[in-house]
């Protein structure tokens, strides 16, 4: 890659590329007195997001952001967030969302895995060492810095021929780090395909709860294309969501179980607090029959499941308001395919599948996408059947993988942390179910031969705090003499 230079000049061809930013901007012509985002007492109309974002952009142009260059965003979720990137896309550079749950160690895995070019980072969440205070005249509330960094390879060739437009990093089911890459179109695709179940119109008042790091394309930005009204709901939570629905008069909820749950349980919203809510989409992890069943009882709202997976989308959401249709995500939508394969007895088979705004690359090691894609399907790792109407039921998830309250948790990762405190020999991390996270993630421990007494766990934990985001750090620890081992040697999950 020594000898593949990408000059200034060569970007002008990328300004005839799909562009998200501009596709909402000329969508939006319309509406540009229309409050886009609602944060506390702020707002922001359509006209105000759009000079924001150009301000930014105009400043990180100076900083030196250009095309294809890889953006680490680091901040909380506010307007500013949703500026931002829109700011970055504007520039045909790639937003790289990172976790402000995440420490600074994990943080710097992902700049070096990625290759991120410059991080744009909140004020506490990062060293300001060696980086520059951005100086914005448009409406920002919070802090934030940029800083420039020098990468030892360049990506490969082929990342600069599919207008890239995001990079969401994973470090996967099997240790190995990806980076899931989508492009401009893909983005398009897909937020255009998820609005064939979701129908966001203008008239919506969305009602956001969920980390913006972990979902953001194939909705915030849908919900911008379609001129509604975002109001952001989980800073402090749950005081605004109520205001969100009590107040705004919120049309759609997009949250996780665990919301819905407090929702049904708070004794700050009546039974007729919902009548304008239209869909309440539940998503991010296992919808238990126990929260749908109160959250009915309460508001008279059955919940809509809904599937979503970063490499392909929104492609399967529950719109049969069917309390007999509860523990399935519905019927694909119209732009998707399903196909079981390695099917049991039962019926139950590996979920595999293919439609539009499917990833575009793998970027750490890369990956194009037709090494990824078997004749374009996708297999998503998870286990699930189909019933006779086409409902798809997920009958498990990948063996490996823990859905704590909406993110995901590798449990390798968490045992490297975990092994490297002193009186540890080796961990097994798992997930146990809960009605109201999904799942916990557990660790079974096996001590160092002659260590002296158990551990103390207030210690242990505060050794993972500082190596890994709060989400994956286990909740309970087991003291056991010895793993499951399968003949090779490998620990038997």
């Amino acid at each position: 890659m020594k000898d593949f230079k990408i000059k200034e000049n060569d970007f002008l061809v990328a300004g005839f590329k799909m562009n998200i930013f501009q596709t909402i901007r000329l969508e939006t012509k319309n509406f540009i007195n229309k409050t886009a985002v609602i944060e506390g007492d702020c707002k922001l109309s359509y006209g105000q997001m759009f000079s924001s974002a150009d301000s930014i952009a105009s400043a990180l142009k100076e900083h030196g952001v250009m095309p294809f260059h890889r953006v680490g965003l680091l901040c909380g979720d506010s307007i500013d967030y949703i500026t931002t990137s829109l700011a970055i896309l504007s520039l045909s550079a790639v937003v790289v969302p990172i976790s402000t749950e995440q420490p600074e160690t994990e943080i710097n895995i992902i700049l070096d895995r990625i290759a991120v070019d410059f991080l744009i980072f909140e004020k506490g969440f990062y060293s300001p060492e060696n980086a520059d205070s951005l100086q914005l005249s448009c409406f920002c509330n919070k802090k934030l810095y940029i800083k420039k960094r020098k990468n030892k390879e360049e990506p490969s060739k082929e990342y600069y021929k599919i207008n890239p437009a995001f990079i969401r990093f994973s470090s996967g089911t099997t240790g190995t780090s990806k980076g899931i890459v989508l492009s401009h179109e893909a983005i398009i695709e897909r937020t255009d395909a998820a609005d064939k179940g979701l129908r966001i119109a203008s008239g919506d008042t969305i009602l956001w709860v969920l980390s913006m790091s972990f979902h953001f394309v194939a909705t915030i930005l849908l919900f911008l294309r379609r001129a509604s009204t975002i109001v952001l709901c989980n800073n402090p939570f749950p005081e605004l969501l109520i205001e969100g629905i009590t107040g705004h008069k919120g049309t759609f909820i997009y949250a996780s179980p665990f919301h819905y749950h407090l929702l049904a349980r708070t004794v700050l919203l009546s039974p007729e607090s919902l009548k304008n809510i239209r869909l309440a989409v539940s998503t991010a992890t296992e919808l238990h029959n126990s929260i749908a069943d109160e959250f009915f009882s309460k508001f008279g709202i059955e919940l809509t499941e809904a599937y979503g997976i970063i490499e392909v989308g929104l492609p399967f959401i529950n719109l049969s308001a069917d309390k007999n249709r509860r523990g399935s995500v519905g019927k694909a939508l119209p732009d998707y395919e399903v196909k079981l394969f390695k099917k049991d007895a039962d019926g139950v088979g590996e979920i595999h599948i293919k439609g539009k705004g499917m990833l575009d690359a793998y970027f750490s090691p890369w990956q194009n996408q037709k090494s990824i894609l078997k004749n374009g399907w996708f297999n998503t790792g998870d286990l699930g059947r189909i019933d006779k109407d086409g409902f798809l039921i997920i009958a498990g998830r990948c063996k490996d993988v823990i859905n704590f309250a909406g993110m995901k948790v590798f449990p390798y990762e968490v045992e490297s942390v975990v092994n490297q405190y002193p009186m540890i020999k080796e961990s097994m991390v798992y997930g146990a179910a809960h009605p109201q996270y999904g799942q916990l993630p557990i660790a079974k421990i096996v001590l160092k031969e002659g260590t002296d007494g158990a551990p103390d766990l207030d210690d242990l934990r505060r050794f993972c705090y500082q190596r890994l985001a709060k989400y994956k750090v286990p909740k309970d620890f087991e003291y056991v003499n010895q793993l499951p081992k399968t003949v090779s040697g490998k620990i038997k999950r």
